[in-house]
């Protein structure tokens, strides 16, 4: 079974977390027979070990890590990285990926340009 984890910085703010949850109900609309938690790195719950942890338990041998960030900071350079090593080495039984930060996606850094562009 697949599953997809939407990376995020995490925020105090409560609001803050409306538009990775708002991905994950669209990414459940789209493929319902996919599992789609969001995980935080700080300042929020859950974290990605624990979402791991929990989709594992339900049943998931894939899990793919998509991290929400458009700047590619030290977060996404190191953090996550030794994050997803620990997962590996948690989870020896199941694949586990992590799809490049979105902000280096060509998808969306046109997605961008076009709504820059609709707003002049």
């Amino acid at each position: 079974m697949r599953a997809i984890v939407l990376f995020a910085h995490g925020s105090r703010d409560p609001l803050w977390h409306k538009p990775i949850q708002a991905v994950a109900a669209r990414i459940s609309a789209r493929a319902p027979e996919t599992l789609v938690r969001c995980a935080y790195l700080e300042l929020t719950e859950p974290d990605l070990p624990q979402v791991a942890q929990d989709l594992v338990a339900q049943g998931a041998t894939h899990l793919c890590v998509v991290p929400l960030f458009l700047g590619v900071g030290r977060h996404a350079r190191e953090d996550l990285p030794a994050l997803i090593d620990a997962l590996h080495a948690a989870h020896p039984q199941v694949q586990i990926s992590c799809q490049p930060a979105v902000g280096e996606q060509e998808a969306l850094l046109d997605l961008l340009a076009d709504i820059a562009l609709g707003a002049s």
